[in-house]
C-alpha cells in the first residue's frame, strides 16, 4: 500500500478528455491523486510541470517516454494510458526505469468483438449482399438458402484480446471457430474453445474470415491474392483490425474476378479511403468508417478502467490493466 501522498497530471488530447475522463472518473481518480493543474498536451510539458508527477493520467495524445521526457520526470512510476495500444507511448528507457504503464486496450477489444460479432452474424446470412443488391436493382432482393449460424465455420485470425474475446461470443451461437496466431500454442487455443488452423487453412475453409491482428511489419500485407482466391463460395471477409493487413489491390482485383466473394471492411488503407476508390464502386463491399472499437459514451469506460487501476495502485494490489515489456514483441 502507498501511503504518501500522490501528485498525478492529466496529459492527452484536450478534445477528448471529457469523453474519456467523466466527472465520475474524475472524482474517483481525484480520491488518489492530488492534480494542481488544468488537463495539458504533451506539448504543454516542461521539465518544471513534470518534476514533481508521479502519475500521469492520459489517453490519445500521450507523451512518448524517451529518456529526455523522464529525466524531466525523475518521479513518474505510473502511467494510465485510457487507449489501446501502448506502442505510441513506451519506449526502451521506461522499461529501463521501471516506469508502469495500465492500458484499456481490454476494454476496447470487448467493445471491437461487439462490433465484429455484428457484422459476422450479419455474413452468414448475407445481410449486405441483399441490401446493395436491392438498392442496385430496385426490387426486393431474391433470398437464397442461408447458412446463418448453425454449422458454420468462423475463422480468426490473431488470438489476442479482440481475437479471443470474438470466439467468446461466436461460440455462444453454436459456430466453429477457427484460430490461427502462431504466437499462441494449440493448448491454449483449444482452452478457449477454438480449432487451432494454419492461415492457408482458415481461409480455405471458412465461411467468414475476421482479422484481429495487429500491424507489424511482418503482418502488413499479410493477406494477399493467392489467400483471397482459396476463399470457399460465397465466403466474406471482415476486417475490424487494420486496413494494412490486406494487400488492398489484391482485394479489389480479387472481388472483381470473384463476385461470390464479399468485404465488411471497417477500416483501410489509408484511412480514410481515397475518394473514388474502387472500394466504393464494387458491389460486393462495404466500408464503415472505423466503428469498432469505444465510441462516445463507451469511451467512458476506458477512464472507469483506469480509475480503479489506480485505486488497485494506491492499495499496493496487482494493476488489472497492466501491460509488460514481455508481451509487446507481438502485441498492437
Amino acid at each position: 500500500m502507498i501511503h504518501e501522498p500522490l501528485t498525478g497530471l492529466y496529459v492527452m488530447d484536450p478534445d477528448r478528455f471529457d469523453d474519456v475522463y467523466g466527472p465520475r472518473e474524475r472524482a474517483d481518480i481525484e480520491r488518489y491523486l492530488t492534480i494542481e493543474r488544468p488537463p495539458c498536451t504533451a506539448a504543454d510539458l516542461s521539465a518544471e510541470v513534470l518534476a514533481g508527477v508521479d502519475v500521469l493520467v492520459s489517453s490519445w495524445g500521450a507523451p512518448r517516454l524517451t529518456a529526455d521526457f523522464l529525466d524531466s520526470a525523475p518521479r513518474l512510476a505510473l502511467v494510465l494510458y485510457a487507449a489501446g495500444s501502448v506502442r505510441p507511448v513506451v519506449t526502451d528507457a521506461s522499461w529501463a526505469r521501471g516506469v508502469r504503464i495500465a492500458s484499456a486496450g481490454s476494454v476496447i477489444a470487448d467493445k471491437v468483438a461487439d462490433f465484429a460479432l455484428a457484422q459476422i452474424l450479419y455474413a452468414l446470412k448475407h445481410g449486405w449482399r441483399y441490401v446493395l443488391t436491392a438498392r442496385r436493382t430496385g426490387s426486393a432482393a431474391v433470398r437464397r438458402s442461408e447458412l446463418g449460424t448453425a454449422g458454420a465455420t468462423v475463422g480468426l485470425v490473431s488470438l489476442g484480446a479482440t481475437g479471443r474475446a470474438t470466439a467468446r461470443l461466436l461460440l455462444r451461437h453454436g459456430v466453429r471457430v477457427l484460430g490461427y496466431d502462431p504466437y499462441v500454442s494449440d493448448a491454449d487455443a483449444r482452452a478457449e474453445g477454438i480449432e487451432p488452423a494454419s492461415l492457408d487453412r482458415v481461409f480455405a475453409e471458412c465461411d467468414v474470415v475476421s482479422l484481429h491482428a495487429p500491424l507489424l511489419d511482418e503482418t502488413r500485407g499479410m493477406v494477399d491474392a493467392a489467400l483471397l482466391r482459396s476463399m470457399r463460395p460465397d465466403a466474406t471477409l471482415v476486417n475490424t483490425a487494420r486496413g494494412g493487413l490486406v494487400d488492398e489491390a489484391a482485394l479489389v482485383t480479387v472481388l472483381r474476378e470473384r463476385p461470390d466473394l464479399f468485404a465488411a471492411l471497417d477500416v483501410t488503407d489509408p484511412e480514410p479511403a481515397v475518394p473514388g476508390s474502387p472500394l466504393f464502386e464494387l458491389d460486393n463491399v462495404v466500408v464503415t468508417p472505423h466503428l469498432a472499437g469505444s465510441l462516445g459514451p463507451e469511451r467512458r469506460l476506458l477512464g472507469r478502467a483506469m480509475a480503479e487501476d489506480l485505486a488497485r495502485y494506491a492499495a499496493g494490489r496487482p494493476l488489472r490493466h497492466e501491460v509488460i515489456a514481455a508481451a509487446m514483441e507481438h502485441a498492437a
